[in-house]
């Protein structure tokens, strides 16, 4: 590869590589199995908050030695975007030469959150779901909403969807879109309590808010059911939380970094994050009656996992378009 030029991939330029979702989930198999290893370093991401409430712009720097990949993605959340006709989600991901700290690559970072997000709750649950399961319920049905059932119906024999929305149109929307793609019966509910109540995986995905609405009520959980808390604690109330034998997370000192900018008041003990589970440093479920959650508070090490894949096969293809350093 010459030197002195880096390679910009848009948005479409991204997407069209064409990563499977499958393999986004073996990435981070193996990711998280060198980190449960101390074999990645990852620094708890820094934020600013523009603007105030639960607006943020993060710094994400992770470095995978045996992936060779290094690099960074400045990543924003802005919950009210939506009224501007904006993305909830937007960013640039730096991609570094491990071998001479280079920057050989830059690349939107929205397709590459979607998907690692989802998979990322898939290989939590590949450890704490029953394996049999086949009934999701979804609260929140937006991009994440879509990217939790693709990953989850890879690793789980999928049959039933239940999704819920306070936008009765996006959820009805939702669900068509998702019975279309994965032959899944998909039913949109009334209330959240639907959404949880009868289901073997539930996964809430609204904003993410430091004070949570906590509209999940103790009782709603089924016993044997895994839940991932794509948005933190927002739609679960202290109690139903407590009901869980196992609480665990993708990354300790992150949560720890979270909790005392305000996150994360009132969560159960931690028994692991996923790289203790993935390493087989602790057990995941042990029961078929277990109650198990994952807080996945989205890691730089997800990205930095799937980025050299997008910048390896895009280079193979010739998509996207080469700068001057």
């Amino acid at each position: 590869m010459k030197t002195g030029r880096l390679l910009y991939l848009s948005r479409d330029d991204v997407q069209s590589v064409g990563l499977a979702m499958a393999d986004v989930i073996d990435a981070l198999e193996t990711a998280f199995r060198e980190k449960g290893n101390g074999l990645t370093e990852m620094p708890p991401k820094p934020g600013i908050h523009p603007g105030g409430g639960d607006n943020f712009i993060h710094a994400m720097p992770a470095y995978i030695p045996a992936m060779k990949s290094a690099g960074v993605k400045w990543v924003s959340g802005f919950p009210e975007n939506h009224k501007k006709g904006l993305p909830y989600i937007t960013g640039l991901l730096i991609l570094n030469d491990p071998e001479t700290g280079l920057p050989i690559s830059v690349m939107d970072c929205v397709w590459i959150t979607a998907m690692r997000t989802g998979a990322a709750t898939a290989l939590s649950a590949r450890y704490l779901a029953r394996p049999e399961s086949s009934t999701v319920g979804v609260l929140g049905c937006g991009v994440q909403g879509r990217t939790n059932i693709e990953a989850l119906n890879i690793v789980f024999p999928l049959k039933r969807v239940k999704a819920y929305d306070v936008n009765a149109r996006a959820a009805s929307d939702y669900a068509e879109e998702i019975r279309s793609r994965f032959d899944l019966e998909v039913v949109g509910v009334n209330t959240p309590r639907e959404a949880v109540t009868g289901c073997d995986i539930v996964v809430t995905a609204g904003p993410i808010l430091k004070t949570p609405h906590a509209t999940i009520q103790k009782g709603w959980l089924d016993a044997g059911a895994f839940a991932s808390l794509v948005d933190f604690d927002s739609y679960w109330h202290a109690d139903a939380m407590g009901e869980s034998d196992k609480f665990c997370t993708d990354d300790t000192q992150q949560l720890r970094q979270y909790q005392q900018n305000g996150y994360f008041q009132k969560i159960p003990a931690l028994h692991a994050d996923l790289g203790e589970l993935v390493s087989g440093q602790k057990p995941g479920r042990e029961s078929a009656s277990e109650r198990t959650m994952t807080a996945n508070l989205g890691l730089a090490l997800d990205d930095m996992a799937v980025a050299p894949m997008i910048f390896k096969k895009a280079v193979e293809t010739g998509i996207g378009t080469w700068l001057p350093l």
